[in-house]
């Protein structure tokens, strides 16, 4: 199968240099397009959608293959290899943030800079580790998806979007989760909530840019700061926002942050 098709790949922008953009959890490419006007001068942009969501091929979807998030890794790879001339500069938002993590720390030659937006290597808390949900808490989340899928998007979109002042974000956010398979949508919640990378951190050589949001129901702030102590030599971006999507409800903060981590990689 071809990877256009199968991850729905779209390039704009010409640079010498590569970005690659991936979605977080019930999202689609669509999300950065705030993102695109402001960095298309400067790089080739590669935006695709992770197999079951948005415009992919829902046939290529495998419960096996992706029954860790070593397989998306395992197709970023491929689409890096297929779309890049150089290393890339990966931006990945929430789940995709450790997605671009585990395929970083195989390859690493093939990273420029990775930047986290809203990432968290672990969403249950661990003695000492926060992560912001219990066990329960989890599996009550999961037990709610298994039982009513749209009921429970509908419920959480909003609050995970934020935004207060700008609710038809979460409007849009809820339409996004409800337009996904209801039945690869669990089994990737179940994957990603139930993921646990918090040693795959300090593997990474790869310059690392972690954009926090100083209000997320998803990733709290404590989050934020594990992963920043944990990656040697990362930075750390605080993002005055409330919600797990900087990028949609604070493009300009997210952008200067991006633009002054990345000016400083010359």
């Amino acid at each position: 199968m071809q990877l256009k098709t199968r991850n729905n790949i779209n390039v704009h922008g010409d640079g010498d240099a590569t970005m690659v953009l991936v979605h977080g959890f019930g999202c689609d490419q669509s999300m950065w397009r705030h993102l695109v006007p402001a960095f298309q001068d400067q790089y080739k942009l590669v935006l695709f959608d992770l197999v079951g969501s948005g415009g992919s091929d829902l046939l290529a979807y495998d419960k096996t293959k992706y029954s860790t998030l070593q397989g998306y890794a395992d197709d970023l790879l491929e689409i890096v290899d297929h779309y890049a001339a150089g290393p890339v500069v990966f931006v990945g938002h929430s789940v995709s943030a450790m997605i671009g993590l585990l395929a970083s720390n195989v390859a690493a030659s093939k990273f420029a800079a990775q930047i986290m937006v809203g990432p968290s290597a672990c969403y249950i808390d661990d003695e000492n580790y926060r992560g912001g949900f219990s066990r329960a808490d989890i599996d009550d989340l999961l037990d709610t998806m298994e039982s009513n899928y749209l009921g429970w998007s509908s419920n959480m979109a909003p609050a995970i979007m934020g935004a207060p002042d700008t609710p038809e974000l979460g409007v849009e956010l809820t339409n996004s989760f409800c337009r996904t398979d209801p039945d690869i949508a669990k089994h990737f919640a179940r994957v990603t909530f139930l993921s646990d990378h918090r040693a795959d951190l300090a593997k990474s050589t790869t310059p690392t840019l972690i954009l926090q949001c100083t209000d997320d129901l998803i990733a709290p702030k404590e989050v934020g700061d594990f992963i920043h102590r944990a990656i040697p030599g990362s930075q750390l971006a605080m993002i005055e926002n409330v919600g797990h999507c900087p990028h949609l409800s604070a493009p300009a903060a997210s952008i200067d942050a991006m633009r002054a981590y990345l000016a400083g990689l010359r």
